[in-house]
């Protein structure tokens, strides 16, 4: 897998990672109410469950993509339909005006429950099922450790957010996020989806 599709992959799916959604509720409740140290543990819960998501999903758009391109194609317009919806979802939210509120939670085994946020995210698996097709070469080899490499870069994505997250909540201390900022990071976030969605639309593999 080349350098490129990694980065455009990378720069897919990190707004997605970046935008407010269950599994960064869920973190940031922990390290409101138990420190940065609880949001760390409820952030190894998160990416334990993405890797199940992983796994299934690499043996799964495997097989897919080796046996059947029409099937394939139809995934791939099935993930560039969901991040328009995604994009517009996005540029409608920073056009409203809301302060997002973090809930405040109790510390209690954030790893199982990290676990089963991610494991239930529709978010996440819709990142596998959909977007992560697009970046996969039928013509490549290899469509399993392809779609490992590319599960591998999602999770490093969303570890390096989450722990930072955790980081600067656990210092500010804060339980909400001021409209104006969250008002940039959904209009910032949708705009990048919905010009990697055109990309994608338009370059066929």
């Amino acid at each position: 897998m080349s350098t490129h599709t990694l980065l455009l992959f990378s720069a897919t799916v990190l707004p997605l990672v970046c935008t407010p959604g269950p599994d960064i509720l869920f973190i940031a409740s922990q390290v409101m109410s138990g420190g940065t140290p609880a949001g760390l543990r409820a952030t190894t819960g998160v990416l334990l469950g993405y890797c199940v998501h992983s796994f299934l999903v690499a043996l799964g758009l495997a097989a897919v993509v080796t046996a059947s391109p029409v099937l394939f194609e139809a995934i791939r317009w099935a993930g560039i339909t969901y991040l328009v919806y995604l994009a517009s979802k996005m540029i409608r939210a920073a056009l409203r005006s809301s302060e997002l509120v973090v809930p405040k939670g109790q510390v209690t085994n954030q790893l199982a429950k990290g676990f089963f946020t991610s494991l239930l995210n529709p978010k996440g698996m819709m990142v596998y099922v959909a977007i992560l097709p697009q970046f996969m070469d039928r013509h490549g080899g290899n469509a399993t450790l392809q779609a490992v490499v590319l599960s591998a870069a999602f999770m490093f994505w969303c570890a390096v957010v989450y722990a930072s997250l955790c980081i600067v909540l656990g210092r500010v201390g804060r339980g909400k996020l001021s409209d104006k900022r969250r008002r940039v990071i959904d209009g910032s976030a949708g705009g990048m989806v919905l010009v990697a969605a055109g990309f994608m639309a338009l370059v066929r593999q």
